[in-house]
């Protein structure tokens, strides 16, 4: 199925379907205070409603995402033994005052060492609030199971998935999770438009911490990474996404970078990860928008950012650089919309009126990348595979991602999998829908640099 011919189907059944409950003000805002002669609220029903999502894979920190029923503030007991019998205890919502909200609960844990396995469980305090000085713990509810994870760092393994476009389709996100979790690498990169244009928190909660499929803790020991795609900041919801899957670490940027949330720069064993953000494949005055995006500024934030990423040293030490992003940086075809022309100045000349590549990001991203040596880019977006082998003018590699129809022939869902083996960077790409391996390459070491990794 086409891009614009499934885009238009999903629309179509999200509106049959309903939009669900109005979103919340704020994850982080404080709830309405209870009329005061409404009756003591009796603690009842299961409070914790999912398994825990790990995201925003980092060296010394982790998120840790889940659902609640009620009011509540959420915890997580995490230590380095098995048995939890070193455990701290870390509250959603930082400093100040812990969160509490009744839709999901989530923590962030800091200070963690690098390429080190910690073992955690999650728990939930039900809260009765009836104002500033009328507020009580009802009860409290611990998820029993036992969950792991380990950091990214230098000495971490070097193993990564990539999925994209899944558009909440779950035979496709089943189908490629099961494939992930045959392959078990260290973290996944979920390389944009997990979204359709979702209005309610409650799609954002089923989309990634209730997914409708068996393999619900899919993510429980997997961590993943997030570069948004256009769709993932359309709906009232994915305006705010934050709500639901987290932003990096405020220690990971810059005041400079503070609304930089979703890039990332993370070592993975001899692996540099670079996560950019394409934002939306419109301009920003697309009269469809009503002047509510601002994309180009964030382009450019980004590529400042970008100049400081990659001199970190973690960052310029490593053998191999990969970096991500939604949109694709390069198309030869000259009917591809390069996403820096009006819909007036689209028509005639390109397929489309919006971006098929984006020309902006390529010129104020990929000469940086070129530079460093970074040897392959990952993107998705058109819903089709496509491999583009590098060349003198453009020396880094450029792999597309697959569409989210699972009985398409041309347009099929793809893993991509990268892992360094016998000290060479491994490319495998796989058409889900068949469990068929589509193509594979290899990449050597950037210059000068050597892999540590022998098998």
């Amino acid at each position: 199925m086409k891009r614009r011919e499934f885009l238009r189907s999903s629309a179509i059944i999200a509106a049959a379907t309903g939009a669900g409950s109005v979103l919340p003000q704020s994850a982080n805002a404080a709830p309405t205070p209870q009329p005061a002669e409404e009756e003591k609220k009796e603690a009842s029903g299961k409070l914790i409603t999912s398994a825990p999502m790990l995201q925003n894979y980092a060296a010394t920190s982790m998120g840790i995402a889940f659902c609640v029923s009620d009011m509540a503030n959420g915890f997580v007991l995490y230590g380095e033994k098995p048995d939890l019998s070193d455990a701290q205890i870390v509250k959603c919502g930082g400093f100040r005052v812990t969160d509490m909200n009744d839709k999901v609960m989530l923590i962030r844990l800091t200070e963690l060492k690098p390429a080190t396995t910690y073992y955690y469980k999650i728990g939930a305090d039900r809260i009765e609030y009836k104002g500033g000085y009328k507020m009580k713990v009802l009860g409290t509810e611990t998820d029993e199971r036992i969950y792991k994870f380990t950091t990214a760092g230098a000495d971490a393994v070097p193993h990564f998935c990539v999925i994209n476009d899944t558009h909440v389709q779950w035979p496709t996100i089943t189908a490629a999770i099961e494939k992930i979790a045959q392959l078990a690498p260290s973290c996944v990169i979920w390389n944009g438009d997990a979204s359709n244009t979702e209005e309610t928190i409650e799609e954002l909660q089923t989309m990634f911490l209730k997914p409708e499929m068996d393999r619900k803790d899919y993510a429980s020991e997997t961590p993943y990474l997030f570069c948004p795609g256009n769709h993932d900041e359309r709906g009232m919801a994915n305006r705010h996404l934050e709500r639901v899957w987290m932003f990096r670490q405020p220690e990971e940027r810059l005041g400079r970078d503070w609304d930089l949330g979703r890039n990332f720069a993370v070592r993975m064993g001899d692996i540099a990860m670079i996560g950019l953000d394409t934002g939306e494949d419109k301009l920003d005055d697309d009269k469809r928008f009503a002047g509510l995006f601002s994309n180009e500024k964030y382009r450019v934030a980004q590529a400042r950012w970008l100049t400081d990423a990659l001199k970190q040293k973690e960052i310029a030490s490593a053998p191999f650089m990969v970096a991500f992003c939604h949109i694709p940086l390069f198309d030869a075809r000259k009917n591809v919309n390069p996403g820096d022309v009006t819909p007036e100045q689209a028509k005639g000349v390109y397929s489309c009126d919006f971006a098929g590549w984006q020309r902006t990001c390529a010129q104020l991203w990929t000469p940086q990348l070129a530079k460093a040596g970074c040897q392959l880019i990952i993107t998705a977006h058109q819903h089709g595979y496509r491999y583009d082998a590098p060349t003198a003018e453009r020396p880094w590699a450029h792999i597309v991602g697959g569409g989210p129809n699972i009985k398409s022939e041309k347009g099929f869902p793809t893993v991509i999998e990268g892992e360094v083996i016998d000290g060479k960077l491994s490319v495998t790409v796989y058409n889900v829908a068949k469990d068929q391996k589509v193509d594979s390459f290899t990449f050597n070491p950037r210059k000068g640099k050597k892999s540590r990794r022998k098998s």
